[in-house]
């Protein structure tokens, strides 16, 4: 695909596909956060901790809506690409 880019027009084209790397690795990140928050709450639970339990499933939505966030930004870019 990037044989029929110019040079500055690939540059700008590896640019992207690197920020959209560290989106998906954010996203990642978060996400794997969000599920170790989820087996801890799972253990406070099992051990009928509620509070602490709930704290870290707060905590597990939380990193989900920012791991959404970086997927929402990527979609957004795509959504101007997109070609019908």
């Amino acid at each position: 695909m990037t044989g029929d880019l110019s040079e500055p027009a690939h540059g700008a084209a590896q640019q992207a596909y690197e920020a959209a790397a560290r989106l998906y690795e954010q996203a990642a990140a978060e996400l794997d956060r969000a599920a170790a928050h989820c087996r801890v709450a799972a253990t406070h639970l099992r051990g009928a901790e509620v509070p602490r339990g709930a704290a870290h499933a707060w905590a597990a939505l939380g990193h989900l809506r920012e791991a959404e966030l970086r997927l929402e930004e990527q979609a957004r870019t795509h959504r101007l690409k997109a070609r019908l």
